[in-house]
């Protein structure tokens, strides 16, 4: 899951949980944490011989969370996979072309425009996935050909799965 700190974000996914003694992976680095978390909300953490008291309130829908932790407050916000591949949608109208479109989160196939060989312009859509009763056409960023499509309409796959490949045209220098 991707949260959000401030302005900094942060992919977070839960390694193993024994217990309380819990392994999470930060932007890649794995944390030996224990935790344990009281009723109320309050929470005390123990990571490298250190102890820490933290409490969380929730607010909208579990989404958003203000931290209050060694006198400070953070507010935090959870991101859905949905919000995330808008965000990287956005991020990515202006990037370079990879050389496979892959799944945004998991999600169904509904369309698929492309067959090997193709040749698409920027702006050419290559599939139409839904995912949470909305769909999303992903497209391409600059010219290229089809080299294969891996799915088929009414497909379901999962997140980061490949979709398409491509070939890139070569830049002339």
């Amino acid at each position: 899951m991707e949260i959000q700190v401030g302005k900094r974000l942060a992919e977070v996914n839960l390694v193993s949980k024994d217990g309380n003694k819990v392994k999470i992976d930060i932007d890649g680095k794995v944390y030996d944490v224990d935790i344990v978390m009281f009723e109320n909300g309050t929470s005390s953490i123990l990571y490298e011989g250190n102890s820490y008291r933290s409490e969380m309130v929730k607010s909208d829908n579990g989404r958003h969370y203000q931290v209050n932790m060694n006198y400070s407050t953070y507010q935090i916000d959870m991101l859905d996979s949905q919000a995330k591949y808008m965000r990287l949608r956005r991020q990515g109208q202006s990037e370079k072309q990879a050389d496979r479109i892959k799944s945004p989160m998991p999600c169904k196939i509904v369309k698929v425009y492309v067959q090997p060989g193709d040749a698409i312009k920027a702006g050419d859509p290559v599939v139409t996935i839904e995912a949470m009763k909305m769909q999303s056409n992903l497209s391409v960023s600059e010219d290229c050909e089809v080299a294969a499509v891996l799915v088929n309409e009414g497909d379901s796959v999962m997140v980061e799965q490949d979709l398409v490949t491509l070939k890139l045209k070569q830049v002339q220098s």
